[in-house]
């Protein structure tokens, strides 16, 4: 008798087992995959936290989609994208990062179809319970193998870091160097900056938007006033070049005209010589 296929449940919506997805057909698990909701069910929606909770994960993405960009790494970044563990309640963190992957849209991240767990995972706490992110995310993604979490306080303007450890299901807290939280999984380091999550390479901070578009428009300004000198540069040496060559062609002139004074006195002279000689001549 032929297994029931298997169905995702809207109300607790799960991948298969691993177990049961090494069974299933390519179309089988492309309907599941499918399938899978892209949304949390409304029962399980979380509070809207307001701008800061938004502009903090919207940052992060920007930043690090624009650092790994510039530098030609590979590495998939999405906001409170749907992320789906064999037999595991769907969970979406505020920011992920998945390493060597291509950073294409996607609806979902599901491990078994994708062959690969989530490497780090970023929480931003704004207001409410904290114990999800302190206690039972600790829990749950060392269980799951996500390499790293970090959790920004956004209340309490606080950050804290673990790690997994090669061969354990449990985290290592992330133990600060100077106040820079070290991360493996970015080859980054992390630190608050007043109200702000900041990231950097060594020890320099990884550009924000507002940041790039001042330092763009500052060196548009500087283009401009460079472009503005070399005009003017360009104008005075035209000017200078114009007046060399109104002088030399003035000297020109003058040399045409004194060679033509001295050829004309040259021929008066001679007449004069001519005409001497020939009254010298008619005495004799």
């Amino acid at each position: 008798m032929a297994a029931e296929p298997y169905r995702v449940d809207p109300d607790d919506p799960r991948a298969p087992p691993q177990e049961v997805w090494e069974r299933l057909t390519a179309e089988e698990r492309a309907r599941i995959v499918e399938s899978l909701p892209s949304e949390f069910p409304v029962s399980e929606s979380s509070p809207p936290e307001g701008d800061p909770h938004f502009e903090a994960k919207v940052r992060t993405r920007e930043v690090l989609g624009g650092y790994f960009s510039r530098i030609g790494r590979k590495v998939y970044l999405a906001c409170e994208l749907p992320v789906y563990y064999p037999d595991e309640p769907m969970f979406a963190p505020d920011v992920i990062a998945v390493v060597d992957v291509e950073p294409h849209s996607r609806m979902r991240w599901m491990v078994s179809a994708k062959g690969k767990g989530v490497d780090l995972a970023l929480e931003i706490h704004v207001a409410g319970e904290r114990r999800k992110d302190l206690v039972r995310n600790v829990e749950r993604f060392a269980r799951l193998g996500i390499r790293e979490y970090f959790l920004f306080d956004r209340g309490k303007l606080r950050l804290t870091g673990w790690r997994l450890e090669e061969g354990r299901r449990s985290y290592q807290p992330i133990v600060p160097q100077h106040g820079f939280y070290p991360s493996e999984v970015l080859g980054l380091e992390l630190q608050l900056e007043g109200e702000r999550l900041r990231f950097f390479h060594g020890r320099a901070p990884l550009p924000e938007s507002d940041e790039m578009i001042a330092t763009l428009e500052r060196m548009v300004r500087e283009a401009e006033a460079h472009r503005s000198e070399e005009e003017q540069a360009r104008t005075e040496l035209e000017q200078r070049l114009a007046e060399e060559s109104r002088l030399l062609a003035e000297e020109s002139r003058l040399r045409a005209e004194e060679s033509r004074l001295r050829e004309q006195a040259e021929r008066r002279l001679a007449a004069v010589l001519a005409e001497l000689e020939r009254l010298k001549q008619g005495r004799n």
